[in-house]
């Protein structure tokens, strides 16, 4: 049983908790919290990290799965939430290429450029399994997806959503070769509730206080905005997504 954090296992677990270059480097990432542990496909395991209690409760699900007993308190002091539920997974990141999101039959994506909340991302990524999007892009400057705030966010989608880091060109280049129309929501586009998304469609969501960038609004085809009473602007940018996805699903489904 580990004791301290001073251990050398706790030591990288701290650290890759709060890298995002630490868990770039070594490709992997934290799960913890007994729900999302179930969510992990087993193989993309690499070891986990549990107190006696959890392995008094939950020996099952630890079948085949190396793992290592610890204190509740080293597991505190690794842990990213105020309470863990005693278990710490490091997981393999999920990887996906371009070439995996062609070809599809009338896709639908969401194109995420320079969102920086975590609680935002994981919310998109969830509602995106939901709305039966394809994939989510996301530029180069996007929240890392593997935060810890971020992978909770999900609530275990990020195992069945797929999803891409790229450049903005690289987005555009390969929306224009699927052959997909581009929709960027905008203080100043059209009504979205007047366009047909039961073909191939993006939509594109900007950062929280900015909004898409002037080149990406100028690349766009088409300037979508959601309708709005009051005084209020603009919604939160999940939210937005989410209002997005779902015509399109709503529409599709008729």
């Amino acid at each position: 049983m580990i004791t301290s954090s001073a251990n050398g296992q706790i030591k990288n677990l701290i650290k890759l908790q709060k890298s995002a270059k630490a868990r770039k480097q070594q490709g992997v990432f934290l799960v913890e919290g007994l729900r999302l542990f179930r969510e992990v496909p087993k193989e993309q395991i690499v070891k986990v990290y549990i107190t006696e209690e959890f392995l008094e409760k939950h020996e099952e699900l630890l079948q085949e799965i190396e793992y290592e007993l610890v204190t509740n308190q080293v597991l505190k002091e690794a842990s990213d939430t105020k309470t863990p539920q005693g278990v710490m997974a490091v997981v393999k990141m999920l990887k996906y290429s371009l070439d995996e999101l062609k070809g599809y039959d009338n896709p639908c994506f969401m194109v995420l450029e320079n969102i920086q909340d975590p609680g935002n991302l994981g919310t998109i990524i969830r509602t995106s399994e939901g709305a039966n999007i394809t994939a989510v892009l996301m530029s180069e400057d996007t929240v890392d997806i593997y935060n810890s705030k971020v992978v909770r966010s999900t609530m275990g989608s990020i195992f069945r959503t797929k999803f891409i880091y790229l450049s903005m060109e690289e987005i555009f280049t390969f929306l224009k070769e699927e052959k997909i129309t581009t929709y960027g929501a905008h203080l100043d586009g059209q009504d979205f509730y007047e366009e047909d998304y039961k073909t191939a469609c993006a939509f594109f969501i900007g950062n929280e206080g900015n909004g898409l960038t002037e080149e990406t609004t100028r690349l766009v085809e088409r300037k979508i905005k959601i309708p709005m009473y009051g005084q209020i602007e603009s919604l939160n940018a999940a939210i937005a997504g989410t209002v997005l996805m779902y015509e399109a699903m709503r529409q599709r489904r008729q």
